[in-house]
């Protein structure tokens, strides 16, 4: 087969990619999925608190992938369903994604570009290194959302939850709501890692702890959880002897943290962040190798679903611009590339290079802090020159922040932009 782009996945990012390349003028634009049925996790996020920057009202994570599936259906947007993507290669100036699926068996697809909209996917207990037995009533906050909310069935009755994540905390809200008991929500790091509106929707408002630098440090029960310990860490993360706390509980959900779904973006040779673990990219979301973009989780992880959409739908129609310039033999050389640079409380920023010929007139960067702030300042400079300062009573890093750069402010021959946030 052959296509001129390829969306590998069928979640919020990759419909929204998808819709956007076929609106920019490309009409041979495929769908790989590797479920049933698009909507990615969308599909089992039943609370509401989506789209209220998209559609300007509230939705379920269901309503919310339902508008885009049918606006990818109105427009004849093929999906294969069912089909997994084993490998990316790179093919004379094109990619060779190969896939497999029930209905048509091993898969060659020929793309002029693609666009990576895997996702991503929960930390395993592995990496904790918990000691303990392997009882049963160890879930991923994810795996137990999908159990109650898709399959109907409650994992447990008495809950511990391990990370304060923003699944972690709508499944202590969850699990509550179906009658389980939620004891605490252990948190290793001094400060939350999910939306302030969760800590005070999920937590606050059903009575159930938070406490922060705390994590567990056994795990009891050989068949059946039967309680865990949880001990005070200190700033190196290890627990204070003498801490200790013993619950009894027969569930213990882990929210630990989300990694970028990145295998295939290794495979085919995309330049990764250490920081993200998604791939680096430009100002089009252009991943280091030419015609392969980037967008939504597997980039590097979001706290709103509509920040996905909208970072899909540039990747999409920047990739759609691609595929034309490609048509047209006036593809654009990536000189000029000016590093965006993180400073101060920040940790990274997507994009990570800009080309000034490349930019629209403006450019949303996103980023992240690493810590908790007050009355901050977020300042960015061009070789020492401000070009944007502005105050933020609160950053968290469980909130991702944006600037928007325009291009006026630049030549072009600037050596590098610093994104810096603090407190002055």
């Amino acid at each position: 087969m052959k296509h001129d782009i390829v969306v590998i996945g069928g979640g919020p990012a990759g419909l929204a990619a998808a819709i956007a390349a076929r609106d920019s003028g490309v009409e041979d634009v495929l769908i790989l999925e590797r479920e049933q049925e698009l909507g990615g996790i969308l599909n089992q996020c039943i609370h509401n608190g989506f789209g209220l920057h998209t559609f300007k009202e509230e939705l379920t994570g269901p309503e919310y992938a339902a508008r885009y599936i049918e606006q990818a259906e109105e427009r004849n947007i093929p999906a294969l369903l069912g089909t997994t993507v084993v490998s990316l290669e790179r093919q004379g100036d094109g990619i060779l994604i190969t896939s497999v699926s029930r209905q048509d068996g091993l898969l060659q697809i020929e793309a002029k570009a693609a666009v990576l909209a895997m996702g991503c996917r929960e930390r395993p207990r592995g990496a904790l290194n918990t000691p303990g037995f392997r009882p049963a009533g160890i879930f991923s906050a994810g795996t137990a959302q999908r159990l109650v909310n898709r399959e109907g069935y409650l994992p447990g009755k008495e809950v511990v939850i391990l990370g304060s994540g923003d699944i972690g905390l709508i499944m202590a809200r969850r699990m509550t709501l179906e009658g389980a008991k939620v004891k605490c929500v252990a948190e290793i790091q001094p400060y939350s890692g999910g939306l302030k509106r969760n800590i005070v929707q999920c937590l606050n408002d059903y009575g159930i702890p938070l406490k922060l630098s705390h994590t567990v440090v056994d795990i009891h029960g050989k068949k059946r959880v039967t309680g865990v310990t949880i001990a005070e860490v200190d700033e190196k993360m290890k627990p204070i002897p003498g801490t200790e706390e013993e619950i009894p509980c027969d569930t213990l959900l882990l929210s630990v943290g989300l990694l970028p779904e990145n295998e295939l973006s290794k495979e085919i040779g995309v330049d990764l962040s250490p920081v993200t673990g998604g791939p680096t990219v430009n100002e089009s979301l252009e991943t280091s190798i030419p015609g392969v973009f980037a967008c939504g989780n597997v980039l590097h992880v979001h706290d709103l679903v509509d920040y996905v959409s909208e970072e899909a739908e540039q990747a999409g129609k920047n990739c759609a611009a691609y595929v034309q310039r490609k048509a047209q033999g006036t593809e654009q050389t990536a000189e000029g590339k000016i590093p965006l640079l993180p400073q101060g409380a920040v940790r990274y920023t997507v994009p990570v290079t800009l080309n000034r010929d490349r930019m629209e007139d403006q450019l949303v960067v996103r980023f992240r802090v690493g810590q908790n702030l007050r009355n901050a300042t977020v300042r960015v400079q061009a070789d020492g020159k401000e070009l944007l300062r502005r105050k933020r009573p609160v950053m968290a890093p469980g909130e991702m922040e944006q600037v928007i750069l325009r291009k006026e402010w630049f030549t072009g021959n600037e050596k590098e932009i610093t994104v810096w946030a603090g407190q002055e």
